[in-house]
């Protein structure tokens, strides 16, 4: 939360698009530095301390598809453009208390299927919290961490981080997020998954370092950067 206090930090990096969970409103971004004033906004939530904000700081635009169904609340499906590339984003905050189907990778699960006919392997993007991970697999649940990656697989999408960094889905080097801010409490959790195309431009994925994001928040930043 308070994205106005930690925006200098993760705007060092200069990326072109930032998805960010538990994110304030946009009438409380107050940003002291005008370097943080982004350049195009939505920002979608009921609590106005907590919501999930999709912020440009390039010359990319955003535009809500019309498919986007309120009932899967923080899994939202976005047009993104600028004159060189258009491509579909689902920005991603599994975090549905509400559904007793289940709150978090259910959610996704959920999404993938509604948008089914959106998952093209060309020019997609799944990016953010999915609160969720091979470890906790229900066996006899359908609609797991694992059964979303597979189905995503099939469709030609694929974690870059996985990709990248030649790692088995539950097995992860690298945590994304600290339960509570405890270094011996480590989860992986945030993912970007993207469509074949843009997966053979892939250049690198970050993951923040403890050390220094464990003063802004329980999560680390996953930064991918893709060639242009």
């Amino acid at each position: 939360m308070a994205f106005r206090k930690k925006a200098e930090a993760i705007l060092a990096y200069n990326p072109d698009i930032l998805i960010v969970p538990e994110c304030e409103h946009p009438d409380k971004l107050k940003f002291n530095f005008p370097t943080c004033i982004p350049k195009d906004i939505l920002w979608f939530g009921e609590n106005r301390n907590k919501g999930l904000g999709i912020f440009s700081y390039s010359d990319f635009k955003f535009k809500l598809l019309k498919i986007h169904d309120p009932a899967l609340k923080m899994i939202i499906p976005i047009s993104v453009s600028n004159q060189r590339i258009k491509f579909t984003l689902f920005a991603v905050w599994a975090n549905n208390p509400q559904d007793p189907d289940g709150h978090y990778v259910e959610q996704v699960w959920k999404a993938i299927h509604l948008y089914d006919n959106k998952l093209k392997n060309k020019r997609t993007i799944l990016a953010g919290d999915f609160n969720s991970n091979t470890i906790w697999d229900r066996k006899y649940r359908k609609g797991n961490h694992s059964h979303v990656v597979e189905y995503l697989e099939a469709k030609g999408i694929f974690s870059t981080y996985h990709l990248h960094h030649k790692q088995t889905q539950g097995k992860e080097e690298h945590p994304t997020q600290y339960m509570y801010r405890h270094r011996d409490k480590p989860y992986h959790l945030d993912y970007c998954f993207v469509s074949k195309d843009l997966a053979k431009k892939l250049k690198s994925v970050e993951i923040g370092e403890y050390d220094f994001w464990v003063k802004y928040s329980d999560h680390v930043p996953v930064i991918v950067t893709f060639d242009d």
